[in-house]
């Protein structure tokens, strides 16, 4: 195999791993949410249990992520960088004055962290999207 081949299948490789961190990932997240409730009835520590599972999972898709990122050329990393930059600049200031305005009682809702993670989610898509066709 070339260097070219072997770099693609690494690529498509650290890609999978991602992807499959990322759905135990999410998987994880909703067992800790809805298993009290649904399977477990509140045990405190089963719960504590299954957050600890889901913290440990998403450590793993962090450094899943950097592998993907480092297997990225130097265009994609860059864009992918500047993307995630601009969404936790995105997150933070928003999510500060999204509270402030619940603290401060401007808004009648509760700030939900939900809304957060939303606001950086849609922030990273198009960032990215934008930002891929800008250097095509």
């Amino acid at each position: 195999m070339t260097k070219t081949t072997d770099w693609k299948n690494q690529m498509n490789l650290q890609t999978i791993s991602l992807a499959k961190w990322t759905l135990a990932w999410a998987l994880t997240i909703a067992l800790a949410t809805f298993g009290p409730t649904f399977i477990w009835e509140s045990n405190t520590w089963i719960s504590f249990t299954a957050i600890l599972i889901n913290f440990g999972i998403g450590l793993g898709m962090i450094l899943a992520n950097i592998r993907h990122l480092n297997t990225q050329d130097e265009l994609m990393r860059r864009i992918h960088l500047e993307s995630m930059g601009l969404s936790l600049g995105i997150g933070v200031v928003g999510g500060l004055s999204y509270s402030i305005l619940d603290i401060s009682n401007v808004i009648s809702s509760d700030a939900e962290i939900s809304h957060l993670v939303m606001l950086i989610a849609i922030t990273y898509l198009i960032s990215l999207i934008l930002k891929v066709r800008k250097y095509k």
